[in-house]
C-alpha cells in the first residue's frame, strides 16, 4: 500500500535574482512499513525533504500524500494537529528540555495532543521501561548518556504511536557501539508496529540493513536500493 507520495516536490530560497534550488522535482513512494535510508554529502537536500515530508515546512512547488490525501489542503493549525499525532520526530541532537526529567520529556508531546496525564505518565514509564530506562524516569538530560538521551528522544516521538518516524542523522554524535543500541531501538519499532520510517544517514552500515536505500545528489533522488 502507498502510505507516502512525494510528486515533483521542489524547494527554493531566496528570490529571482539569488536562489538556490535545493529540492528539484523529487517523486518518491514510500509503503507502509517500509525503513527508507537516505544518503548522501551534506547540503543536497537530505533535511530539507525530511522537514516538507513531517510537515514542518512547506514545498515551494508540488505536494505531499498521506494516504492519498495532499498536505497542501491543511492550513497551519491542521498541520500541527497532524505532526502531533501521526508523526514522530527524531534528530541528531536529542532537544530534551534540560529543565524537565527523562519522563516529563516523554510525557509532553502525549499532553499536547490531550492525553490524561495518568495515561501519559503510565504510558511513558512504559515504554522508557523498553528501552532500558526504567531506572532513569527522575534523571534529567544533563545525567544522561548520549545514548539514554538518544533513547529518551525516540521514546518521546513514539508515545502516541505515531504511523511515521522522521530521523536526522539520529545517530551521527554516538560512538558505534551506542549508535548500534540506538538503531536496535528504532529497529525493534518497526519489527512491532509495522511503523514507517525514514532516516537520514551517513552511515551506510546501518543504512544496508534498512529495507530500502535513496542517495540524493544536488537536490535529486539519483539511486534507489532495495532488498
Amino acid at each position: 500500500m502507498d502510505f507516502i507520495i512525494l510528486k515533483d516536490l521542489r524547494k527554493t530560497y531566496g528570490n529571482a535574482k539569488k536562489k538556490v534550488d535545493v529540492l528539484q522535482g523529487i517523486n518518491l513512494t514510500v509503503k507502509r512499513g517500509e525503513t527508507v535510508a537516505v544518503l548522501g554529502a551534506s547540503g543536497v537536500g537530505k533535511s530539507t525533504m525530511l522537514n516538507i515530508i513531517g510537515a514542518l515546512d512547506r514545498p515551494t512547488s508540488g505536494d505531499v500524500f498521506f494516504g492519498g490525501e495532499p498536505l497542501s489542503r491543511l492550513d497551519d493549525k491542521r498541520l500541527a494537529a497532524f505532526r502531533n499525532r501521526f508523526i514522530g520526530f527524531v534528530f541528531q541532537f536529542h532537544h530534551l528540555l534540560p529543565e524537565f526529567t527523562a519522563l516529563e520529556n516523554v510525557m509532553l508531546p502525549a499532553l499536547i495532543g490531550g492525553m490524561d496525564p495518568g495515561a501519559a505518565r503510565s504510558r511513558a514509564q512504559e515504554l522508557l521501561g523498553e528501552v532500558g530506562l526504567g531506572e532513569r524516569l527522575d534523571h534529567k538530560p544533563g545525567e544522561l548518556s548520549g545514548g539514554e538521551q538518544q533513547r529518551a528522544a525516540i521514546v518521546r516521538a513514539i508515545i502516541q504511536d505515531p504511523q511515521l518516524i522522521l530521523a536526522d542523522e539520529p545517530t551521527g554524535n554516538l560512538d558505534t557501539r551506542t549508535a548500534d543500541e540506538v538503531f536496535e531501538v528504532l529497529m525493534s519499532l518497526n519489527k512491532k508496529k509495522n511503523t514507517t520510517m525514514i532516516i537520514v544517514t551517513h552511515n551506510e552500515r546501518l543504512a544496508a540493513r534498512m529495507s530500502r536505500r535513496i542517495k540524493m545528489v544536488d537536490g535529486c533522488i539519483v539511486e534507489h536500493g532495495q532488498d
